[in-house]
């Protein structure tokens, strides 16, 4: 099957400000420990779709990597938490994903088509992100293990993109990819004030 090429720029219309960078860079232990939960809600994300969409093959083929690769970069990330002595715990979401959840709309088959670049949306601006710690994070074993992420988090948003246009008209995915790319990034304009990943 041909698969269209991967639209880096629609996902995400504007870049992380360097504001964001700062407050990470500033608090790492508690990015180390939203990104825990970052891996766990991604996948549940996966499985969330797969139970709900258990007739669509290559929907549940793909997403079923994703999950898998999910919980492991969860236990990569719980390792690296348990070696600086940081216990699992709650804590509070930012506004983000909730924002763009809403944007899902409830009848199908708009509920898969909003689902699938919601999805892609978070995926991509966690790639963006992660680089971003790559590349500024002062301690080199943290920066790599980030950087170690990088392709993986490429290939999960890629995925949820060719699932849209697998099922879907390219130019109905486009379109719709633009509008939430706009909610994003309205929804990451303000800095939050607790230093998330998607803060």
């Amino acid at each position: 099957m041909n698969r269209p090429p991967l639209p880096t720029i629609e996902f995400l219309q504007t870049p992380t400000s360097p504001a964001w960078v700062e407050q990470a860079i500033a608090h790492l232990d508690t990015i180390l420990l939203d990104h825990s939960h970052c891996e766990r809600k991604a996948a549940g994300v996966a499985l969330n779709l797969m139970f709900r969409y258990p007739s669509n093959s290559e929907l549940v083929r793909a997403l079923t990597s994703i999950a898998r690769e999910e919980l492991e970069h969860f236990e990569l990330v719980n390792q690296h938490l348990e070696r600086r002595g940081i216990a699992l715990g709650p804590l509070s979401s930012p506004p983000y994903a909730a924002g763009l959840k809403a944007q899902i709309r409830p009848q199908e088959p708009d509920r898969l088509l909003d689902s699938l670049l919601v999805a892609g949306a978070i995926e991509a601006r966690s790639h963006e992100r992660l680089g971003l710690l790559a590349s500024h994070c002062p301690e080199p074993e943290l920066a790599k293990f980030y950087r170690s992420l990088m392709a993986s988090e490429a290939r999960h948003y890629g995925t949820y993109w060719i699932l849209a246009t697998t099922y879907f008209d390219r130019d109905r995915v486009t379109a719709r990819l633009n509008e939430l790319a706009v909610v994003e990034s309205e929804l990451l304009s303000t800095l939050h004030p607790e230093p998330r990943i998607h803060s």
